[in-house]
């Protein structure tokens, strides 16, 4: 049949118009895949031919409040490998491993695993500069070294349970480290290199290199000049009475800011995997809770004062050396007592019948009351972990006897931090504030503060004529009280001794004491507060005036100093008793002849240095208080 022009046009059209479509299609899929989808496929091949090889970022460091650094990071290389790239396995195992001292077995099965990149664990982790320098010089293909850190501690055990620790990958796991880990580890960058299917490095597409960000960072509360003097007083401590453990605590009181804590038994953080998980694992000053004994009564003292039960100087008791309440009998450290005394002279004293009468006329609600405002059976909030709240008489246990005991800091249990912050608010005006140890955060590139922490007051808990009245009588207690050993000349020192029996099974222990005591200075503006609690210590009377007052007294004087703060005027005498030794005034001796100075100081010895004949410098300076038979020393200068 014969097929006519006008059919064979019109299929000659539809064959055109459907190539013409189908070629259109093809077109627009093209342009779609090359303009749109173009970038995104790429980047699929790229990964599928990426290598990367990480770059860890510098953790942030810690700081002291003055900028001291308290945690760094020194470089660690860290050696990579890709398995595809390398030629001899063999020989490659050989060679790494012996500059590694590690098995060769083990690295064989590492070099040949069906892996794109494998990390030399733990052997080639946070090397030696000396070693990388060594596995560089070997030229082994498919062996890389990777820049890395790793902690760094420059002073050891110092500040070890408060700083903490971080683990091989920079992460935190301990103290501050770990609670802040989240703004001292920043991000990790890299290196990426591409390769074919068969790890062969593609030389025409270059590497990219993505630069890690480093962590910010911390600036603490902490005084590095407290925390010496501290760290010093705790090894003199554990030598002289080798103890269970020492905790020590400094504070400023008018804002919670801790400028000192430490504790004992201590550890290396560099070295945290050679001591036994209990001692790194538990920060004792914010952790360990124990029957606070006499440094509790500042608590019913404060209480009393606030609610007008007691007038110090005119109200008088009588103490027999025991309390009887509801069949019990509460015996005075002092046996047979005191006497007659005034409440002044109870709190001198540290008389227990005396708090328990204190106790009885504020009465369970109200004692309670206070000891709950002053924070005690919570925790405190202090930027560490592990914080303890204490124990506290649940209301239907209290009876008489549990509210005498609790007057005088017996039957509770308190942590270190809780006493510190309730001691500075009886003292600093009446404000509980918040202790806290980070200051600030900073970026280590600008150097500009990111965050600042502030200063958080909860509540008044008394009024400032009532905490006036408790600086007079705490400072009374170290210039002629139980805290005489804390005695500081010229900075007004006020402070409480406590001894408390330790507790096990229920029974309190024979001869096992917590002794303790906590002071603060100047009494007229105090400017710090220090806690010091030593746990059994060895041949040595078991009381607070005794063994921890001193210590207490040597870090208030030579913290005072560091951080500036002025002798004072209107300080309270103190009451000698053997065996002090009494204080006298340094004389002027500038102008003095070689002649005056032997017919005048009969009190004190000289140490003469000079050639001449005439006092040029002395030291001490004059007016300074020191112990009858110090030295002074004095230049001559002049001519015979």
């Amino acid at each position: 049949m014969r097929v006519s022009h006008v059919t064979v046009r019109r299929r000659l059209t539809i064959v055109l118009l459907v190539g013409i479509l189908l070629f259109s299609i093809i077109d627009m899929r093209l342009g779609y895949v090359q303009f749109a989808l173009g970038d995104m496929l790429t980047d699929r091949a790229r990964d599928s031919w990426s290598r990367n090889i990480s770059f860890e970022p510098e953790r942030g460091e810690i700081l002291d409040r003055n900028g001291v650094p308290l945690a760094t990071n020194v470089s660690a290389p860290t050696v990579f490998v890709v398995p595809r790239q390398i030629t001899d396995p063999n020989e490659t195992a050989e060679r790494l491993a012996a500059v590694l001292n590690m098995p060769k077995e083990k690295l064989y099965k590492l070099l040949t695993k069906k892996s794109s990149m494998e990390k030399i664990n733990p052997e080639g982790r946070k090397i030696s500069h000396e070693k990388a320098k060594e596995i560089r010089a070997l030229g082994l293909k498919g062996v890389y070294i990777a820049e890395d850190s790793k902690r760094h501690y420059p002073f050891g055990s110092y500040l070890s349970h408060v700083l903490g620790f971080a683990g091989i990958d920079n992460q935190g796991l301990m103290g501050l480290e770990l609670y802040y880990d989240k703004q001292l580890k920043g991000e990790k960058g890299h290196v990426q290199f591409y390769s074919d299917a068969k790890g062969r490095r593609m030389p025409d597409i270059p590497d990219d290199y993505e630069a890690p960000q480093d962590g910010m960072d911390l600036r603490l509360t902490i005084d590095s000049k407290v925390q010496t003097i501290i760290e010093r007083e705790l090894d003199l401590a554990q030598e002289l009475y080798n103890p269970d453990g020492i905790i020590a605590i400094a504070m400023n009181p008018n804002n919670g800011e801790i400028l000192g804590m430490s504790s004992r038994p201590d550890f290396d953080p560099a070295k945290f995997q050679d001591v036994a998980p209990e001692i790194y694992n538990r920060n004792l000053p914010v952790w360990s809770t124990y029957e606070p004994g006499s440094t509790f009564k500042i608590i019913t003292l404060s209480a009393a004062l606030e609610e007008s039960k007691v007038n110090l100087t005119n109200d008088t008791f009588h103490d027999g050396g025991a309390a009887i309440v509801d069949g019990a009998r509460l015996r005075c450290w002092k046996k047979g007592g005191h006497g007659h005394q005034t409440f002044l002279e109870v709190v001198q004293n540290s008389c227990n019948p005396g708090f328990v009468e204190l106790g009885q006329r504020l009465g369970e609600e109200t004692l309670f009351k206070y000891i709950k405002s002053f924070g005690f059976g919570e925790k405190t909030g202090i930027d560490l972990a592990g914080e303890g709240k204490g124990i506290l008489f649940k209301p239907e246990q209290l009876g008489p006897v549990e509210l005498a005991t609790t007057a005088f800091g017996q039957g509770v249990s308190v942590t270190p931090i809780q006493q510190v912050a309730a001691v500075s608010a009886a003292v600093n005006g009446g404000i509980l504030y918040t202790p806290y140890i980070a200051k600030e955060f900073i970026d280590p590139v600008t150097g500009d503060v990111v965050s600042r922490k502030t200063p958080v007051e909860k509540r008044r808990v008394i009024s400032e004529e009532t905490s006036s009245q408790v600086r007079y009588a705490l400072e009374s207690v170290v210039a002629q009280g139980t805290g005489r050993n804390a005695f500081v000349e010229g900075y007004r020192v006020g402070g409480k001794t406590g001894t408390a029996q330790k507790v096990k099974d229920g029974k309190y222990l024979e001869n096992n004491h917590i002794v303790s005591f906590i002071g603060f200075a100047p009494a007229d503006d105090p400017q710090i507060v220090v806690y010091l609690a030593v746990d059994n210590p060895k041949e040595t009377v078991q009381f607070g005036g005794v063994v921890a007052a001193p210590i207490v007294g040597n870090i208030m004087e030579d913290s005072l100093i560091e951080l500036g703060v002025d002798k004072r005027k209107g300080q309270i005498e103190k009451e000698l008793k053997w065996p002090d030794v009494p204080l006298v005034e340094v004389p002027d001796l500038k102008g003095m002849t070689r002649k005056e100075l032997l017919q005048q100081l009969v009190t004190l010895q000289l140490d003469i240095s000079g050639d001449g004949d005439t006092v040029v410098q002395q030291a001490p300076a004059p007016g300074t208080k020191v112990k009858e038979g110090s030295t002074v020393r004095v230049y001559l200068s002049g001519k015979d």
